[in-house]
């Protein structure tokens, strides 16, 4: 009976120690909603009965974190099949945000790199960025640098299991809209964890520390909804074999000069007119 008890009690303590212990690799599903009624209303934008019924209603996306010790990557996925061949659940099938100015992003833990994989112009770039900077490089058009107010609260929720901290994030910022300027407040409700061991944003310009599972901003959400602890391939979180490095002033200088090519074609249509 002693033996039993000793027994026992050994294998409680190795079961408390491993449950513990962070998690080696795991698929974390997010999925993300847009609505841009109620965006323009955060925005202060009065909106006739008419205009929001043709307007879009809100979008559901889904996208997906792979981690394991060394890398993680994040992109958006189809609910059809799970990402790695014969495993688990509440997977889906993972594809390349390339295009229509969606981005993958792969983190590496070791120095803290963040790169922005996305195709331009049919030719696949690599983006070296950091978490938390875009704050400003995500605003359109800023006349002025803007200002960014990060309040610590002492609010906490559990997220998928996980205990969460709350951040607030105030950007204001100056920008021209329709030839006016405007003072305009972005403000973020952040959620994040310490207890994955290493940091992530789906929305890397709104990060402050940890691993950010939930952000709810205007007409947005972007929240953690499941977790898979299993094996992850190298290959699904390292970053594509081929790839052309740019820099932010490239890629910058790029953007304006697609958005001038858009403006010339716009300015380039003739209208026809009848007269009876």
């Amino acid at each position: 009976m002693k033996t039993l008890l000793i027994t026992f009690f050994a294998l409680s303590i190795a079961s408390v120690h491993s449950m513990a212990q962070p998690k080696k690799s795991a698929a974390i599903q997010f999925q993300s909603n847009f609505d841009p009624a109620a965006m323009a209303a955060a925005n202060g934008i009065k909106l006739s009965d008419e205009i929001i019924a043709r307007m879009p209603k809100s979008s559901v996306t889904s996208f997906e974190l792979l981690f394991n010790l060394t890398n993680a990557s994040y992109m958006r996925v189809e609910d059809i099949e799970d990402s790695n061949e014969g495993g688990g659940n509440g997977g889906g099938m993972r594809f390349g945000g390339f295009g229509g100015g969606n981005k993958d992003y792969y983190y590496n833990f070791a120095d803290h790199q963040l790169t922005e994989v996305f195709d331009l112009n049919d030719t696949t770039y690599f983006l070296q960025s950091k978490l938390g900077e875009a704050a400003v490089n995500g605003l359109m058009n800023p006349q002025t640098p803007p200002v960014v107010e990060y309040i610590k609260t002492d609010e906490t929720k559990k997220i998928i299991g996980l205990d969460c901290k709350k951040v607030i994030i105030k950007v204001t910022s100056k920008r021209r809209i329709k030839d006016e300027e405007k003072e305009i407040t972005d403000q973020s409700a952040v959620w994040y964890t310490d207890q994955l061991g290493f940091d992530f944003s789906p929305v890397p310009s709104l990060w402050t520390a940890g691993t950010v599972l939930a952000i709810e901003g205007k007409g947005t959400t972007v929240i953690a909804k499941s977790i898979e602890y299993r094996n992850v391939s190298s290959r699904d979180v390292n970053l594509p074999k081929k790839g052309t490095p740019i820099t932010a002033e490239a890629y910058k200088i790029k953007m304006e000069q697609r958005m001038k090519m858009r403006g010339n074609r716009n300015r380039g249509q003739v209208r026809t007119m009848t007269i009876n």
